[in-house]
C-alpha cells in the first residue's frame, strides 16, 4: 500500500511527455495532513496540498492580482521587488512570454493538474474493485482537476486534457475547453459527498464552479471579442447558485473579517478552501504578509514574522470606494473597509494628531503595553501611520513590566533605500513607478488574511484556510446573472444581502442600495472580494481590462490572456500545431 502512494506522489512529473517537473523535491506528503494515511487520503494529499503552491504570491495569486487595476508592486525604494521587472510589466500590461510571473504560475499549476491525474491513477482501479471511499475521492480529484484547468482557461485560454500519464496531453480552447470542464463536473455533480468540511471538494463547490464556468462562458468562447452573455447561460447560474443558496448549508458571515481568521475552518460562509490548518508546512500566510510593511511584525509570539512591503492597493481601485460613499470615510461607512484592532489609548492619539506626525515629535513615553498574545494589528485596507511593537538594538522586542510588549507608531529602519531612517511607516494613498511613489511606504496596503497564531514566521504552518468559494460570491454570481437577464429588483435584493450581513459592527454594516445596475455591480464585487484574486477576471467579463490605471495605459484586448511561457512553447516545438502561442505575443 505505502508504493502506492508513492507512486501517486512521485513518479508523475507532467501532463506534457515533453516537459517534466520535480514533485519530488516539491512534495507535500500525506504527513502533513495528520496522522499515518491510508492509500486514499495518500493520493488526494498532494493534490490538494499542492493549491497552496499554485496560489502562492509569486505564482498564479500575484500574476492575478498585480495585472488587475487592485495591485501594484512598484520598485520598492530602487532597492526591493524589481525581481526582473515581472511585476512591473504584469501590471502595465508590458507582459512577455519569458516573464517568470508568467513561467512559474504555468509550472505551478500544470504541475498541480499532474497531480491530480497521479490521484486518479491511483484511485480508479480501487474504486473499480468497490471501494466506496476511493470512488469518493475518486470525484473530488476530478472536480478538482477540473477547477485547476478552468484557472488555465481563465488566465491562457486553453486546458489540457489527460486521461493516462502514458499520453499527450490535448490542448483545448474555447466551446471545446468549456465543454470539457463542463463535462467533468457534470460527471461527478450528482454522485460526489455533501457532507465534507470545506477542505474537500463537495457538490456545493461544483454547483459553484458551474455557475463560475457558465458566468464566464461567453468570455471563454470568445476572449478577445465583446462577450456575449446568453439567457441560457444566466439561467444556467441562476440554477447552480440558487442550489447553494437554498440548501441552508451556508451562512454569511456577521464579521467579515472572521473569514480570514485562524479559525475560519468552521465558518459557515466556507464552501471550498485549502485546509491548512498548522500542517502545511508550506501555505499561505503569504496572503498575509505580502503586502504588510516590513518594519510591522504582527504577531509578537514570533519576533521573526513581519511584511515584506510587497505590492500595494492601486489608488485607482481606492477610489472606487470613495465615490461609492461620497463625504462619509468608508472605513465608517463599509466594515468590509477597515476592522480597528489597535485601539491606541487617548495621550498617544492627542500626541499624533491621529497618526500623523512625525518621528521627530515622538516622547519617550509614546508607546502602549500588551501582552503579546492580545496584540492584533489593525485589519483591511490599511491607510496612514501604523501601531506595531518594535525591536531594540538587541533584536528583541522592547517590553514594558510584567512582560508586556511596547505598541509604538512604526518606524521604517528596514532596507537600504532612500526612505530608510526619514519617518513612520505611514502609507499614502498615492503610489506609482516613480521613484517618490514607490518608496517602502507608498501605498495603502491590505491586511485581509490574519496573521496565524500557529505560524513561527508568517510563512509555515498557517492556521487560517486559505478560502477559494464562499457564499458571498454565489450571491453575487447569481445578482449579476438575473441582472443579465432582466431582473434589475432580484439582483439588488442579492447584493443587499451581501451587504447588510457584515452586522457584528453595526456602526459599520453598510446600508442597501436603493438600485442597481452593471457599474454598480462590478463596484460592488471589488469591494466584497477584493484581494481575493478575483478582479481581473471581472475586469474582463465587465469590459474594463482595456482602460487605463495608474502605471497603465495598454489597450490590447489581446492582454485578456496571458502569453504561454517560452519554454512551454519551445518545449512543444517538435509537436506541430500542438502548442501554438496566444495571439499579440
Amino acid at each position: 500500500m505505502k508504493n502506492r502512494i508513492l507512486i501517486a506522489t512521485l513518479v508523475f512529473c507532467s501532463l506534457f511527455n515533453w516537459s517534466c517537473t520535480d514533485l519530488e523535491e516539491e512534495r507535500l506528503d500525506e504527513s502533513e495532513f495528520g496522522g499515518q494515511a491510508e492509500a486514499v487520503s495518500g493520493a488526494i494529499a498532494p493534490a490538494y496540498g499542492y493549491v497552496s503552491w499554485v496560489w502562492r504570491h509569486t505564482n498564479y495569486y500575484g500574476l492575478q492580482l498585480i495585472a488587475s487595476d487592485e495591485g501594484i508592486l512598484p520598485f520598492r525604494g530602487g532597492t526591493d521587488w524589481f525581481d526582473g521587472g515581472k511585476f512591473l510589466a504584469t501590471h502595465a500590461h508590458t507582459i512577455t512570454p519569458t516573464n517568470d510571473l508568467v513561467g512559474d504560475s504555468w509550472n505551478e499549476l500544470t504541475t498541480n493538474i499532474s497531480r491530480t491525474l497521479a490521484a486518479i491513477e491511483v484511485l480508479t482501479p480501487l474504486a473499480d474493485g468497490g471501494d466506496n471511499e476511493a470512488l469518493g475521492a475518486l470525484h473530488e480529484m476530478r472536480a478538482l482537476r477540473a477547477y485547476l484547468n478552468m484557472l488555465m482557461l481563465d488566465s491562457w485560454g486553453l486546458v489540457l486534457r489527460k486521461e493516462s500519464s502514458a499520453e499527450l496531453s490535448e490542448v483545448l480552447r474555447t466551446q471545446d475547453a468549456i465543454d470539457y470542464i463542463e463535462s467533468e463536473l457534470l460527471a461527478v455533480v450528482d454522485v460526489i459527498n455533501t457532507d465534507r468540511g470545506p477542505g474537500r471538494i463537495t457538490q456545493a463547490a461544483v454547483w459553484s464552479l458551474l455557475a463560475r464556468l457558465y458566468l464566464n462562458a461567453a468570455v471563454y468562447r470568445d476572449p478577445y471579442g465583446t462577450p456575449s452573455f446568453s439567457t441560457e447561460d444566466m439561467g444556467r447560474v441562476i440554477q447552480y447558485t440558487d442550489n447553494v443558496i437554498n440548501s441552508g448549508n451556508f451562512s454569511l458571515s456577521p464579521e467579515y473579517f472572521d473569514l480570514f481568521n485562524d479559525d475560519n475552518n468552521s465558518n459557515p460562509e466556507l464552501i471550498f478552501a485549502l485546509d491548512q490548518r498548522g500542517q502545511l508546512r508550506r501555505e499561505h500566510s503569504r496572503w498575509a504578509y505580502w503586502s504588510i510593511a516590513g518594519d510591522m511584525f504582527p504577531r509578537p509570539e514570533f519576533p521573526s514574522a513581519d511584511g515584506t512591503d510587497g505590492p500595494a492597493i492601486n489608488s485607482d481601485f481606492i477610489q472606487t470606494w470613495i465615490d461609492a460613499y461620497g463625504p462619509v470615510d468608508p472605513a465608517e461607512a463599509d466594515a468590509r473597509f477597515y476592522q480597528q484592532n489597535t485601539i491606541i489609548p487617548p495621550a498617544q492619539l492627542d500626541d499624533f494628531e491621529n497618526r500623523e506626525k512625525l518621528i521627530a515629535t515622538e516622547t519617550e513615553n509614546s508607546y502602549y503595553c500588551i501582552a503579546p498574545d492580545d496584540f492584533e494589528i489593525d485589519r483591511g485596507i490599511l491607510r496612514g501611520i501604523q501601531w506595531g511593537p518594535r525591536k531594540g538594538e538587541d533584536g528583541a522586542f522592547l517590553s514594558c513590566d510584567g512582560g508586556e510588549v511596547r505598541i509604538y507608531p512604526i518606524q521604517l529602519t528596514r532596507g537600504s533605500g532612500p526612505d530608510r531612517d526619514v519617518a513612520y511607516v505611514n502609507h499614502t494613498f498615492e503610489v506609482n513607478f516613480t521613484n517618490e511613489g514607490s518608496l517602502h511606504n507608498t501605498g495603502y496596503r491590505c491586511s485581509k488574511y490574519q496573521f496565524s497564531r500557529t505560524s513561527p514566521n508568517g510563512n509555515n504552518f498557517s492556521s487560517v484556510d486559505l478560502v477559494l468559494i464562499r457564499l458571498a460570491e454565489v450571491y453575487l454570481m447569481r445578482a449579476e446573472a438575473k441582472l443579465r437577464n432582466g431582473d434589475d429588483a432580484g439582483a439588488l435584493a442579492d447584493v443587499n444581502t451581501v451587504r447588510t450581513s457584515r452586522t457584528a459592527r453595526p456602526d459599520q454594516t453598510p446600508e442597501a442600495w436603493p438600485s442597481i445596475d452593471l457599474e454598480a455591480l462590478f463596484r460592488e464585487r471589488g469591494f466584497e472580494l477584493y484581494w481575493e484574486g478575483f478582479r481581473r477576471s471581472d475586469q474582463i467579463r465587465f469590459g474594463k481590462y482595456e482602460d487605463a490605471w495608474t502605471d497603465k495605459t495598454d489597450a490590447d484586448p489581446n492582454k485578456r490572456l496571458f502569453p504561454i511561457p517560452q519554454s512551454a512553447v519551445d518545449a512543444a516545438s517538435g509537436i506541430e500545431g500542438f502548442l501554438n502561442q496566444n495571439p499579440g505575443y
